[in-house]
């Protein structure tokens, strides 16, 4: 069974109709596909000041007709967020979670160190992730999902606040072959690479995008479109990833 899973990162919502336009058009673009994707992931910075407001904002967006998985960024407050979450009982501890799909597992990690924009998979989550893996039945691909890629991309803003732990994730996928793929964000670029001999795909951001340091300042880049990844993964554990812009209504035209 083949599973298609949409990918969204860094929505940062602010209460600004900028913001609220973006992920507007990027959600209405995923929910009007003719055939809709198994679920959607959205890797943090859901909201910008983790407002209680800007989560009301999020639950109403993402209030679409396939399941959403989230995990927190560094702007988010794990708390805040699991208010907003169905099924999440108030907590501060690592918002970690697995969903099931249809053929495949993903688990939702929290890489966020609270009053901190770096990240780190608290020994907590690593237990958690390794005990999860160990209990999914027969040869069921998985895909871990978290916030802070645990490599660099290549640029000095998110590479100095990346994932601190990446050793201590490397060394326990060892142990488990049925991950098939990390899904991340943070870094506000469509990006791939490998990480412990697997795909590390990286999520394009929706408020904005980084502009690299080959193609000149300033490093904030507002007028490229938001993005979406779509990942494919087979029962031979293949991920294939396509990245798309998602374009104004009238400049589609």
């Amino acid at each position: 069974m083949t599973v298609l899973l949409a990918h969204i990162s860094d929505l940062h919502l602010d209460g600004s109709d900028r913001a609220t336009e973006r992920a507007a058009r990027t959600v209405d673009y995923l929910r009007d596909l003719p055939q809709a994707p198994d679920a959607l992931l959205v890797t943090g910075d859901i909201a910008d000041t983790a407002a209680p407001s800007e989560y009301e904002e999020a639950a109403r967006l993402l209030d679409l007709p396939f399941p959403v998985m989230v995990c927190p960024g560094n702007h988010d407050d794990r708390a805040a967020l699991r208010r907003v979450l169905p099924g999440h009982e108030p907590s501060d501890q690592p918002l970690n979670r697995l969903h099931h799909l249809p053929g495949a597992a993903v688990l939702t990690c929290d890489s966020t160190v609270p009053g901190h924009d770096g990240g780190l998979l608290e020994p907590a989550t690593l237990v958690w992730i390794n005990e999860t893996l160990s209990g999914l039945e027969g040869d069921t691909p998985a895909l871990l999902a978290f916030h802070h890629p645990p490599v660099r991309v290549h640029h000095p803003l998110p590479d100095s606040i990346r994932l601190a732990n990446a050793d201590d994730l490397a060394g326990l996928l060892h142990a488990h072959p049925r991950v098939a793929g990390i899904l991340v964000g943070h870094a506000h670029t469509g990006g791939a690479t490998t990480f412990a001999g697997r795909p590390l795909l990286l999520a394009p951001g929706v408020t904005w995008t980084l502009r690299m340091p080959w193609e000149g300042e300033p490093a904030v880049n507002r007028d490229q479109p938001p993005g979406v990844a779509f990942h494919v993964l087979e029962q031979d554990h293949r991920l294939t990833t396509h990245f798309r812009a998602v374009m104004r209504a009238e400049a589609a035209v």
